[in-house]
């Protein structure tokens, strides 16, 4: 049976003082249990506030985003060892925010996970279809170029260190939220799809967290799903008890 894994995207929101009140409350709520694995995704100005705040709890950290390169002249990106030195076990790649408003390529996200796994970390890596692209009967077109763009030369054993968010774009900040049967049939055929490129055992392994408008009075019946591993929490993630309900269901 998969460990369910509720992660807290939150964003480009929150100050200091916020973020380790929030951290703090999470922290303050959650217990260590094998069933459910728990990571909280803080702006990179506030990673350091938050890594102290988590330090010894079963409250895992990442970063929303990482540079594909060591180091060097690349002003304004963090790289995936800056992200390990302040405490990240985890980093969000292939957001649809960043692949939709900030252009971002499958190319793009496949040098940014190597890189990441490289280095150490843990990697969500995000794929999802559009409203349009879901009318005009592309789902599956789009998840088979998505993981095939943005996981190319990933090895099965590199595989266990990645996460896969479904996130329907078009249910992302909007209230709608895929139904129980969608997100299913979703998980399922990239769970499948994930079998082809590198086996049974890597695909029955793999976590696929759903991400869209998550809140604790939709996402019960998503959790039930036999394919549906977690959630890639934003806006509930900035509410402590709602955050938190969301851990006690999964």
């Amino acid at each position: 049976m998969r460990t369910k894994f509720i992660a807290g995207n939150w964003k480009m929101y929150t100050s200091g003082a916020t973020a380790r009140q929030l951290a703090a409350a999470i922290v303050a709520g959650v217990a260590p249990s094998p069933r459910v694995r728990v990571g909280v995704f803080p702006p990179f100005s506030y990673l350091q506030a938050v890594a102290e705040v988590v330090r010894g709890s079963p409250v895992q950290l990442g970063g929303q985003n990482c540079y594909c390169e060591v180091e060097g002249a690349f002003t304004g990106e963090v790289s995936p060892a800056m992200l390990l030195d302040v405490g990240c076990q985890w980093v969000i790649l292939g957001h649809s925010e960043r692949r939709h408003k900030l252009g971002e390529t499958d190319e793009f996200i496949n040098r940014k996970v190597k890189a990441a796994l490289q280095a150490g970390l843990q990697v969500i890596v995000c794929i999802g279809e559009t409203l349009e692209e879901r009318q005009a009967g592309q789902v599956e077109a789009v998840f088979t170029r998505q993981i095939g763009g943005s996981l190319a030369g990933i090895t099965a054993e590199q595989m266990g260190r990645v996460v896969l968010a479904y996130e329907p774009v078009w249910a992302i900040g909007t209230g709608h939220i895929a139904t129980p049967e969608q997100a299913q049939t979703a998980h399922r055929w990239i769970r499948e799809h994930v079998a082809k490129l590198w086996g049974r055992k890597t695909a029955d392994a793999l976590t696929i967290q759903y991400g869209g408008s998550a809140k604790p009075e939709n996402v019960k019946t998503l959790l039930v799903q036999p394919d549906v591993d977690g959630a890639l929490v934003g806006g509930a993630s900035l509410k402590a008890d709602q955050f938190l309900a969301i851990i006690g269901l999964a």
